[in-house]
């Protein structure tokens, strides 16, 4: 195997970058930026801390982050599996990207910044949903944010419905676990998400 070494052995072989590539950046939002962020309601969020790197999905209802400015996004932490992952890696390591996704659009926004992780009651409360709220809020600081070209999610046809997986070829979270510690109840695991899922979604 030939492995690259430096990143001049990369730009030799990869060339060089196009001028839209690099026009594209800017270190905060523009109105439409904004406008595809804000429209988007799932995001990939990528941490880092001593014990290595996290990504996370994070989904809402509606726009997965609220703008608070143009060089500030505020994400809910809804609830979850209580790993805590990537708000750990915050609080040690401010250093977060993003990576947002608009159904039905082949087009992504990445963010690269720093965050806090808040628990000011005025802020989480100002999340509520059916009377609960989120026990912190990621705090966003852009500190440069573009659009990503389409072609990984035309390569994909991620949207595209008849290349969708049947749910019923894959495995279920309940057979995932099992795999993973030989003794676990899988049937019933799988059997009660549904109504547990339902009950904890806020």
């Amino acid at each position: 195997m030939t492995i690259i070494r430096t990143v001049e052995e990369l730009r030799t072989l990869y060339g060089e970058t196009s001028e839209a590539s690099i026009a594209k950046v800017t270190t905060s939002l523009t109105a439409e930026y904004r406008q595809m962020i804000e429209a988007s309601p799932f995001a990939a969020l990528a941490t880092v801390g001593p014990e290595g790197l996290d990504c996370s999905p994070r989904g809402d209802d509606a726009s997965v982050v609220r703008v608070a400015d143009d060089s500030t996004l505020l994400m809910p932490d809804w609830r979850g599996n209580n790993r805590i992952d990537s708000l750990a890696n915050i609080v040690r390591d401010p250093r977060v990207a993003l990576l947002f996704l608009v159904p039905g659009s082949n087009t992504t926004m990445r963010i690269n910044g720093t965050a806090v992780v808040s628990f000011d009651p005025a802020l989480t409360g100002s999340f509520e949903i059916d009377g609960k709220h989120p026990r912190t809020v990621i705090v966003v600081r852009i500190a440069e944010v573009y659009f990503q070209c389409a072609r990984a999610l035309l390569r994909s046809q991620l949207w595209n419905p008849q290349r969708f997986a049947d749910p019923a070829s894959l495995p279920t979270p309940g057979a995932l676990l099992k795999a993973a510690k030989a003794d676990f109840d899988k049937d019933s695991y799988d059997r009660d998400w549904p109504v547990r899922a339902a009950k904890t979604m806020w």
